[in-house]
């Protein structure tokens, strides 16, 4: 009796351990799944773009890799600027003193030459910068320094604002000199100047996020964006590029994949422009 006791609790035991082998499996092919849903009705450049595309799903940096992505990347000046940045880190943690560091060190070693329209590669190979590339690189450095942040975007322009010590201070990538913004009076004029206002509409489409504020008429965009939506705008832009040279469906390409990383109005707008712009192109 005690032997078919012990028997029969070995066989529900064994029935209980393949039935949680049998979910589990489930589970990681279910996974696997959403995984390749993620880039199955996306067309990418090359097999290169697609693996950045598919890691950087978890890992921001590779995400911003993607865009016009190139067998000759290099991250030597990124793990350059981060063991300068480190060793500053350890001396003084979140201190102000730290955050200029950020600032001053980034515009010394990444961001040398300012050009619309520039990509996080461009950055990283040649040091040409725009506010979208540049504000995605001193966000993961915040993000690896601790500060609390955000990055907000606005008509056609992106910059940050940090918290710190319970104040806001503005890092405006695009000016080396006077873009860390620490006094209060200037910190609440500069962020009056990108204001929105819920009745105006976005002027344009396809003009690029990059420049700072030059036309001092209402604004329409005023929001904050996670590193991922900053990412999906780094795509927007370089559809604008395809777009005004006409290419179309190539824009329409790049604006599939804005918007899985950021389902805006701006970007699906722009991509029903294109589309219809293809169509044209194509029954002429």
């Amino acid at each position: 009796m005690i032997v078919l006791l012990i028997t029969l609790a070995s066989l529900r035991l064994k029935k209980v351990i393949l039935t949680y082998l049998l979910l589990f499996t489930i589970g990681i092919f279910a996974m696997a799944q959403d995984g390749m849903g993620i880039s199955e009705d996306l067309r990418f450049d090359n097999n290169l773009e697609k693996e950045l595309w598919e890691a950087g799903q978890q890992s921001p940096f590779l995400l911003f890799r993607a865009v016009q992505a190139e067998k000759s990347l290099s991250d030597v000046k990124w793990d350059n600027l981060l063991a300068d940045l480190d060793k500053k880190y350890d001396k003084k943690g979140t201190h102000l003193n730290v955050l200029r560091n950020i600032f001053e060190k980034s515009h010394q070693q990444l961001f040398k030459t300012y050009e619309q329209h520039s990509t996080f590669n461009d950055m990283l190979e040649e040091g040409k910068y725009d506010c979208v590339s540049a504000s995605a690189a001193l966000a993961l450095l915040l993000d690896r320094y601790g500060f609390e942040y955000k990055v907000v975007e606005t008509d056609y322009h992106v910059f940050i604002v940090v918290n710190h010590e319970e104040k806001d201070i503005i890092l405006e990538s695009t000016l080396p000199i006077g873009g860390m913004i620490t006094a209060p009076t200037e910190v609440a004029s500069y962020l009056q100047g990108y204001k929105a206002d819920d009745s105006v509409e976005l002027k344009s489409l396809n003009q690029r996020l990059g420049a700072p504020k030059v036309d001092l008429s209402d604004n329409a965009i005023f929001r904050k964006v996670n590193l991922t939506q900053l990412a999906g705008l780094q795509y927007y832009n370089d559809a604008i590029s395809h777009f005004n040279d006409q290419s179309f469906e190539k824009a329409s390409v790049q604006l599939n994949k804005a918007l899985k990383l950021y389902n805006s109005a701006r970007i699906e707008g722009l991509k029903a422009l294109a589309e219809e712009q293809a169509n044209l192109l194509a029954s002429n």
